[in-house]
């Protein structure tokens, strides 16, 4: 069975962001997300106008991965960065928690990832599920352009 630890995380995170725009309603960015930086340490908000669905891809994976609950601090510490300070060395800077508590919320409210009270957001079944449905798909896709990876797409 091919799992998202086996296809590359650029590929499986941007057809996963695809799947979770046209597949799920309750996953839309608010109306501030254009406007809003992710981090004390970026100068400008996201350029992308998918940005939204990326992140919450990203953080399904991450979910997935990692096999436990994670909290929106630990979000923060893995999507924080080097914060520039001129002459001064740089420092590193946790990411915004606004953004990452919604997109937990909405992935919630869309049935894939559940609250453990006291240690943070764990993966449902029907969220492995989707991942592990993107991560097969992503793999046929890789595997069209491979020819040397045919026979394992095959089932």
């Amino acid at each position: 069975m091919i799992t998202p630890r086996e296809v590359p995380p650029e590929r499986f995170n941007q057809r996963l962001a695809m799947y979770l725009k046209e597949r799920f309603p309750e996953i839309r960015p608010p109306e501030w997300a254009m406007y809003a930086k992710t981090g004390c340490f970026k100068d400008r908000p996201p350029l992308d106008e998918d940005w939204w669905y990326y992140r919450a891809a990203s953080i399904l994976r991450k979910l997935y991965l990692a096999g436990r609950p994670l909290g929106i601090e630990t979000f923060r510490t893995i999507y924080g960065g080097r914060q520039r300070r001129g002459v001064a060395p740089p420092h590193f800077r946790k990411a915004g928690g606004s953004h990452i508590r919604k997109i937990l919320q909405q992935l919630e409210k869309a049935g894939l990832v559940k609250k453990v009270k006291g240690q943070g957001r764990v993966l449902t079944p029907a969220g492995r599920s989707v991942l592990d449905h993107v991560a097969y798909f992503t793999f046929q896709e890789i595997a069209e352009e491979m020819a040397e990876l045919k026979k394992y797409a095959e089932r």
